[in-house]
């Protein structure tokens, strides 16, 4: 694991990644450089010494006054990247803590070390089965090298944000709909993988990827709920079929034991009229076998 200097973690590197050299340019920094750097003195040359020297001087002769210009601070959650005469100094990143920078050769870039997030602007993006949806999301990310961070890009943080849109883009262009919409953690996933790759020669690490929101348009969401109703009413529509499939069962069966004893009827009839006269009602429907109706008409 390498580190600038005490207290700051960087993440471990793969061996390849770490030899790979870049094309970029010539100020383009691998970490397998920065060690090299850091752990090498750094050759000013004899006019650089000479104004370090100078400025060394300029200190002395005008103590204490100038000892409030080379005692610098830095807090807890930062560190500080010092230049002396544009090359960065031995043992990389300082502090926290109090150091110590030579007035007129030596500047110095603070860089903040704590868990930055952001909100990804909504991107209109064309998923595989070709529907056009609204998706946004968070992201959260440090730096996790302050030398690779200063080094290596002018500003982290805005290219940070720029990658992560265009990585919602590209990753929400393979799904389908039904995948999108499902499957998130997944997503996020992917995507943090994507962005802490992309990311790891800049010295940050996305920490987390979220995706907040899927707006769908309008008339797909119509024609998605008219979808779920017709659903609905087909099942609802099954399960009544089958309800009366299964009475119609019981019916058969309890006609069948009926059958059996003809004066289970009169007593079905019994308990029919005992059930209506107890709900209070004026008027009862009494029925009669046909048989008593057929003798009535015969007399």
């Amino acid at each position: 694991m390498e580190t600038c200097n005490e207290g700051e973690g960087v993440a471990m590197k793969d061996p390849k990644r770490r030899d790979r050299q870049t094309v970029e340019g010539p100020v383009k920094y691998t970490l397998h450089d920065l060690e090299a750097l850091e752990n090498a003195d750094s050759s000013i040359g004899v006019c650089g010494w000479l104004l370090v020297l100078f400025s060394l001087l300029l200190v002395l002769l005008t103590l204490p006054i100038s000892i409030w210009m080379c005692i610098k601070i830095v807090k807890e959650y930062e560190r500080a990247i010092i230049f002396r005469l544009g090359r960065i100094l031995r043992g990389g990143a300082k502090g926290p803590g109090l150091f110590f920078v030579v007035p007129c050769t030596d500047n110095f870039i603070n860089v903040d070390m704590r868990t930055i997030s952001f909100d990804i602007p909504p991107q209109e993006v064309l998923t595989k089965d070709s529907v056009t949806v609204s998706v946004d999301g968070v992201v959260y990310y440090r730096v996790q090298n302050a030398t690779l961070a200063v080094a290596n890009i002018t500003n982290a943080d805005a290219a940070t944000r720029l990658l992560a849109q265009t990585t919602l883009r590209n990753v929400l262009g393979t799904k389908n709909l039904a995948e999108i919409l499902s499957d998130r953690e997944e997503i996020a996933h992917s995507m943090q993988s994507t962005l802490d790759d992309a990311t790891d020669d800049w010295g940050i690490k996305v920490e987390r990827v979220e995706i907040k929101d899927v707006k769908l348009p309008l008339q797909l969401q119509r024609a998605m709920a008219a979808e779920a109703e017709a659903s609905r009413e087909a099942r609802a529509k099954v399960i009544a079929a089958e309800g009366e499939m299964n009475a119609s069962r019981a019916l058969k069966e309890a006609s069948l034991v009926i059958a059996e004893s003809p004066s289970a009827l009169q007593l079905r009839y019994l308990q029919t009229l005992n059930t209506i006269a107890a709900e209070k009602n004026s008027t009862i429907i009494f029925p009669l076998p046909l048989e008593m109706m057929q003798g009535l008409l015969k007399r």
